[in-house]
């Protein structure tokens, strides 16, 4: 499959197809880690996620299958058998059409534009450190396109677990498709769910992740899950520093765009102590 962590797309015992990436995969052990747990968050929301599985690789799978391989460049070497991370296609198996690209007047006809402005509050809150990515699917004799949000590899950073904030950081790369944003209701009911996540949804997601994902030290797993937590104020903040780019994401917010930095800052502050561990 296309992208730096070199998925594999893998027919699953239960049928179904997902894109598999390995644990020594070229960019990060952790980017596994960081799927599930942003995967998880992502589908908390209610935003279109693929859904997600631990998939378990045999060693007989790896030696017997030739193309089932990492390319660093100079070298190869053998996907690492164990559990991997799954995401599953978004196409399916079922005939229809997975696109990663629409024209302008198709992208303006998504089933499901609006939550292009879902995906951001979470990219901003996870820190995302790559671009948004989105497929499109249709079935057979629809006409309209839905977005599918996929790739959160780089979401803490990638394998660093640390957020260096940036204003052009994990949004889409085209304006298109917040070209609707009017203001903050634009945003819901997403954002609200954002900021106001329970803490033990986002612990029992981490609970889900393999250890060796992530190499088996909790007390960091507990580091990123406590500051995940404390940054869901912020999310306002994030968005608005991106309203206020040279980029200009949001022209129909008019007079509010003035606006966007103040509406940010005002954003609950969350007095009360984080309390969860690993387990």
């Amino acid at each position: 499959m296309c992208g730096g962590a070199q998925g594999h797309l893998m027919l699953g015992a239960d049928g179904h197809v997902y894109v598999v990436k390995f644990q020594n995969n070229p960019q990060h052990i952790r980017v596994l880690a960081n799927e599930f747990l942003a995967s998880r968050l992502a589908m908390a929301a209610g935003l279109t996620a693929p859904e997600i599985e631990l998939v378990e690789v045999s060693s007989w799978l790896v030696e017997n299958t030739p193309e089932l391989e990492i390319d660093l460049g100079r070298t190869k070497q053998r996907c690492r058998p164990g559990l991997q991370f799954g995401s599953r296609f978004a196409g399916g198996l079922m005939p229809g059409q997975v696109v990663d690209y629409l024209p302008e007047e198709k992208l303006a006809e998504l089933k499901n534009l609006a939550e292009f402005a879902g995906i951001l509050a979470l990219d901003k809150w996870t820190g995302n450190a790559n671009g948004r990515q989105a497929v499109f699917t249709r079935r057979q004799r629809e006409r309209r396109y839905k977005a599918v949000f996929i790739d959160y590899g780089y979401c803490f950073h990638a394998g660093d677990w640390q957020f260096e904030d940036a204003p052009l950081r994990g949004v889409y790369y085209r304006n298109d498709v917040y070209r609707e944003v009017t203001g903050w209701e634009s945003f819901e009911p997403w954002l609200t769910r954002l900021e106001t996540m329970a803490a033990d949804t986002v612990w029992n997601a981490a609970n889900e992740i393999p250890p060796e994902w992530y190499g088996g030290d909790l007390t960091e797993m507990e580091t990123l899950v406590e500051k995940l937590l404390a940054r869901r104020n912020r999310i306002r903040e994030l968005i608005g520093a991106f309203g206020r780019s040279d980029r200009k994401p949001f022209p129909k917010w008019g007079k509010m765009a003035g606006e966007i930095c103040q509406v940010g800052w005002q954003a609950t502050r969350w007095g009360s102590s984080i309390v969860g561990r690993v387990n």
